[in-house]
């Protein structure tokens, strides 16, 4: 017994077929706006690639990209199909296709899928990209001097101020590295001498951080210099007071960042895949109403038209069926090959 068999008449055809073929023109505009989000997404990815730990996060959006052009292109043939079914005379050159391009929309449908499962998964290993590549980013922020790294000073501040973050986890990031070059420092000083000879890798570490970090919204002006000793400011104890600098750490306002960006995309996906299953179902429908004319001479005679030809049970059945039919025949196949060599040998 068919899934879902509907009957059809003339009137009820041309209906559905021209509610499909407008199905599929918003189809082809929802693949734009896929490839448009994994462009767009890419390009602020690529806006701070300096701060990440390898290449692999640009996968998720050339997947984007690629889907959404094979939604584009599967989606204009379905539309020419849908253009043409109006006149069986023309649908006839499309008949002997229209099994595997339904086949190959079934697949489409299942990547769709996965792509928006990988968008949702995206944020854990971006997590852990952006906090290698922050760690490293922020060892090289004092090397304004050295090829290849100039800009990661400039880089970090820019982003620090975008937004609103300070380090790696916290804005304590910053006391557990270098981040004033060398050129910078009077190596005359007892202070600089101090610092200096008191760490262990002779680097100059200091309870400071950047400028980029200051909130610009506190009424004190800021305090990015010797946070921790209350007594070189007045009127100041870091332990209780609201600092003036930024404390979400920036790993975690870029994920968030890319996170949300991902998750509206992955829901987007979900809707484009939901719109693919509807278009499909409809080109099966026409598929098979036009297929099943009482009278194929006739256009205006009654048909019938369904999902599955037989139930979803029976239909799996066939289908592992003729897997394993083909499997033996395989084994056939070799076997009688391995007896004409013996034959032969």
């Amino acid at each position: 017994m068919a899934l879902m068999k509907v009957k059809f008449d003339l009137k009820k055809r041309v209906k559905l077929t021209q509610m499909l073929w407008l199905m599929y023109w918003f189809s082809i505009m929802a693949g734009v706006l896929v490839f448009s989000m994994g462009l767009f997404f890419k390009i602020e990815l690529r806006k701070r690639s300096e701060l990440m730990d390898n290449n692999e996060s640009h996968f998720v959006p050339n997947i984007l990209i690629g889907v959404g052009l094979l939604a584009c292109c599967l989606n204009a043939c379905g539309g020419k199909i849908c253009y043409d079914s109006l006149d069986s005379t023309k649908f006839v050159k499309w008949k002997s296709i229209l099994k595997p391009f339904l086949i190959c929309c079934l697949f489409f449908n299942f990547l769709l899928i996965v792509t928006a499962v990988m968008c949702f998964a995206t944020r854990i290993p971006l997590e852990f990209t952006l906090a290698e590549g922050l760690k490293n980013g922020m060892k090289y922020y004092k090397d304004t001097d050295t090829p290849g790294r100039c800009y990661m000073k400039r880089t970090l501040d820019l982003m620090q101020m975008e937004f609103r973050c300070c380090g790696n986890n916290n804005y304590k990031d910053w006391f557990e590295i270098q981040w004033v070059s060398n050129r910078y420092l009077d190596f005359s000083s007892k202070e600089v001498k101090d610092r200096i000879s008191s760490n262990v890798d002779g680097k100059y570490l200091m309870d400071g951080v950047p400028f980029s970090c200051c909130n610009p919204s506190s009424p004190r002006p800021c305090i990015q210099q010797q946070i921790t000793n209350n007594s070189a400011h007045y009127s100041y104890d870091h332990y209780t007071e609201e600092l003036n600098i930024w404390k979400r750490g920036c790993r975690d306002a870029l994920v968030s960042y890319y996170g949300g960006m991902m998750n509206t995309i992955g829901i987007l996906v979900l809707i484009v895949t939901l719109l693919q299953i509807a278009v499909m179902i409809g080109l099966q429908y026409v598929n098979t109403s036009l297929s099943t004319l009482a009278n194929p001479e006739d256009p205006e005679s009654e048909s019938e038209g369904w999902i599955l030809e037989k139930t979803v049970k029976e239909t799996f059945t066939d289908i592992m069926a003729k897997m394993k039919a083909m499997g033996k025949g395989n084994q056939v196949d070799e076997g009688a090959n391995e007896e004409t060599v013996a034959t032969v040998s």
